[in-house]
C-alpha cells in the first residue's frame, strides 16, 4: 500500500477544533475585538477548506482523483 502523506492535511481541522480546544478555551484575551475562543473557532472554520484542498491536490497529483 502506497503512502497517502497528503492525507495528513485532513486531519488539521481535527486538531484545531477538538485537540486544541482545552488549551485556547479563554475568554479574556480578546483577538480583533472577539474572545479568543471565538477567533480561534472562526479561524479554524476558514483554514478547513484549505486543508482539504491541500489533501485533494496532493491526491490528484498522486493521479488519484
Amino acid at each position: 500500500m502506497k503512502k497517502r502523506l497528503t492525507l495528513l492535511w485532513l486531519l488539521a481541522p481535527y486538531v484545531l477544533y477538538l485537540g486544541a480546544l482545552p488549551l485556547v478555551d479563554r475568554v479574556h484575551p480578546t483577538v480583533l475585538g472577539l474572545p479568543f475562543l471565538f477567533f480561534w473557532l472562526l479561524l479554524a472554520t476558514l483554514l478547513t477548506p484549505a486543508a482539504v484542498f491541500l489533501a485533494w491536490r496532493g491526491d490528484r497529483k498522486r493521479g488519484r482523483a
